[in-house]
């Protein structure tokens, strides 16, 4: 069981890194789909993803199709503004691996692959009359509402560095 944070053709690589660092500190792999707006070793993704790069695995794919095609028999989830069912209503199941993809920040996902995945499409709830969510925010919603629903299994849920006795 593993969680796949999969970005399709991102564009700013802050955005980039801070999910980067996001993948590190629950322990999700990385999918980057190309063309990327940037080259992943430019200094701003690095910047963003802190120490955090080399604790991350991240696999790349030539294009969206490509990815799709591997990943058909996957639990997938296409995040997007066009959805009806909202995202914590998706029964993220702990059985095999999980991919919640995300689009260009300029764009999102590409209608024609929505409409052929309509039934796994979510969305993060906003006011109607804004745009999105910034993409690494998205990301983290997302992907902490898949752990909540597994019970943040593999995660610490108390403070690691100083942990605070309340009661007396």
């Amino acid at each position: 069981m593993a969680l796949h944070l999969v970005l399709f053709e991102p564009r700013i690589p802050q955005n980039t890194g801070n999910i980067i660092r996001t993948c590190a500190v629950i322990g999700a792999h990385l999918d980057l789909v190309h063309p990327l707006g940037f080259s992943i070793d430019e200094k701003h993704v690095k910047r963003a993803g802190l120490d955090y790069f080399d604790k991350v695995n991240v696999t790349q794919w030539e294009n969206t199709q490509s990815f799709l095609e591997a990943k058909k028999n996957e639990k997938l989830f296409f995040f997007t503004t066009k959805a009806l069912k909202s995202y914590h209503e998706a029964n993220y199941e702990v059985k095999g691996d999980t991919y919640l993809i995300f689009g260009r920040e300029d764009q999102g996902i590409n209608e024609e692959i929505l409409v052929q995945h309509k039934e796994q499409c979510v969305r993060i709830p906003m006011k109607k009359e804004l745009r999105s969510l910034n993409l690494s925010n998205s990301v983290a919603i997302a992907a902490y509402e898949y752990l909540r629903q597994i019970n943040f299994a593999g995660l610490e849920e108390k403070g690691h560095l100083h942990r605070l006795d309340w009661a007396d």
